[in-house]
């Protein structure tokens, strides 16, 4: 064994406590450090010949890369929806890499039985029934990927051939149809080799909503001609929180022949509180459902979770043809429902949140964020020069600048709150219109905080209009 490798193994405890100890610091600072690193990366170095030891590695990375970390798992982070960690989670995390069990394949762990009783709560933490079966992806844009993946295997059974063995072409023009699909959408779909240009947009609901206007989407599907179909539903926009008619769209199929496909990255939280969880009243009618965990539920990244009623079709897309692995009977293992072979236990760090604080410590941080939200937007609409672009439906508060909003004003104002150290926002286009949007889902988040938060997007408005 190499010598440094040796002396790290020898000295592991210290070292475990060493880096415990500068991580307690990190998240005990989190207040403290800017919100955002808006400077410049140190200048590259060698890879190093013969290495300095996991100390020196530690004491290297703490004088070059930390300072210029983003406190993404603080309060005051509101950028894209960025949950933290809860401090189960982060226990979670760490043992995921103590323990480094490849999660893909049972038989020498119980890591997958782990994972099952995982995706067995959340199905339940969601009201989907035992008829969705899920897995652990990366994040939501893997998830809409499995979903739709499985969604065009459908498509192949409707049509009398099998997409898995002929590919993609011998579907022919295949049609999604959405209302306002998120960007992972297309992604995907170019991925799965459907193409981007098969996604159209149905027309929205009046009045500055983002939710599809079922009528339309009758419409549309009433076109087709009998000719199956994907629907993409949304229960949670990224600009304003919207959401579908999930239960009007299901009842559709009475008529239409579709796969009805929900991304639920964040908005399916709102099924934690009896207040909104009307909002995801349907969800459970789905053949596949998206929803992303290092958002609301506050695990680390990456971790996201993907349902659908289809498994068999899951699992002619997915499964891997080698002896070694085993065939996928029975109960299959995951390795034959996601794209990835190897895989982290990424269902450790939700395990440990789901069984430290149960639904009502998750529905409290649902709820607390989304009061927070309003909070905020409330004081953005008494700010002078500010204006909100939509109602805060949940937990994204979206706003612009009054008069001409245009690009390099907008993204100015969201430079100024990033500067200032306080708090981070990212910039977005809703209705044609250059704005900011916040984004609270962190489990930390108080009224201080979206009180700082406020204080800084008023002095950079003001400094913005001077």
């Amino acid at each position: 064994m190499h010598r440094t490798l040796a002396d790290d193994l020898s000295r592991l405890p210290e070292l475990l406590q060493s880096a415990r100890d500068f991580a307690a610091r990190e998240v005990a600072g989190l207040d403290a450090r800017p919100v955002a690193h808006l400077g410049g990366p140190p200048d590259a170095e060698p890879l190093p010949a013969d290495g300095v030891g996991a100390e020196g590695a530690l004491a290297r990375f703490a004088e070059r890369w930390a300072p210029g970390f983003s406190a993404s798992a603080g309060p005051r982070y509101l950028g894209f929806v960025t949950g933290g960690a809860t401090p189960a989670a982060l226990t979670g995390d760490w043992l995921t890499g103590a323990y480094d069990q490849n999660s893909a394949g049972g038989g020498d762990s119980t890591a997958t039985a782990l994972e099952r009783e995982t995706l067995s709560w959340l199905r339940e933490l969601f009201g989907l029934g035992d008829d969705h079966s899920g897995a652990f992806v990366t994040g939501a844009t893997v998830s809409n990927t499995v979903g739709l993946a499985i969604a065009r295997e459908w498509l192949g059974e409707r049509l009398g051939v099998s997409v898995s063995e002929e590919g993609a072409g011998a579907l022919g023009p295949v049609d999604i149809l959405s209302g306002s699909p998120h960007s992972s959408v297309p992604k995907a779909l170019s991925v799965l080799g459907i193409g981007r240009g098969r996604l159209r947009t149905v027309p929205l609901l009046p009045g500055g909503r983002e939710a599809v206007d079922v009528a339309r989407l009758d419409a549309e599907l009433e076109a087709l001609d009998g000719r199956p179909a994907v629907v993409v539903a949304n229960a949670g926009t990224v600009n304003t929180v919207d959401f579908d008619d999930l239960r009007a769209i299901a009842a559709l199929k009475e008529r239409h022949d579709f796969w009805l496909h929900v991304d639920a990255a964040f908005g399916g939280f709102a099924a934690l509180s009896p207040s909104y969880a009307h909002l995801v009243d349907g969800l459970d009618a789905a053949d596949s459902v998206c929803v992303d965990l290092h958002k609301w539920l506050n695990v680390p990244y990456d971790a996201a979770v993907q349902f659908t009623r289809r498994r068999d079709l899951q699992v002619r897309v997915f499964h891997n043809a080698s002896p070694y692995l085993g065939a996928p009977t029975g109960e299959p293992d995951f390795v034959h429902l996601t794209p990835e072979n190897s895989r982290r236990l990424r269902a450790l760090p939700a395990w440990f949140s789901l069984a430290a604080y149960g639904r009502a410590g998750h529905r409290e941080i649902v709820e607390r964020n989304i009061a927070l939200a309003r909070r905020l937007g409330d004081g953005i609409a008494d700010v002078p020069g500010l204006r909100l672009l939509a109602p805060v439906r949940l937990n994204v508060v979206c706003f612009t600048l009054e008069g001409d909003a245009g690009r390099e004003r907008v993204h100015a104002l969201g430079r100024a709150v990033a500067g200032s150290g306080e708090a981070f926002v990212t910039p977005t286009v809703f209705e044609g219109t250059h704005a900011l949007r916040a984004a609270f889902s962190n489990w930390r988040t108080s009224e201080a905080d979206t009180d700082r938060v406020l204080a800084a997007v008023r002095r950079a408005a003001g400094a913005t209009d001077s």
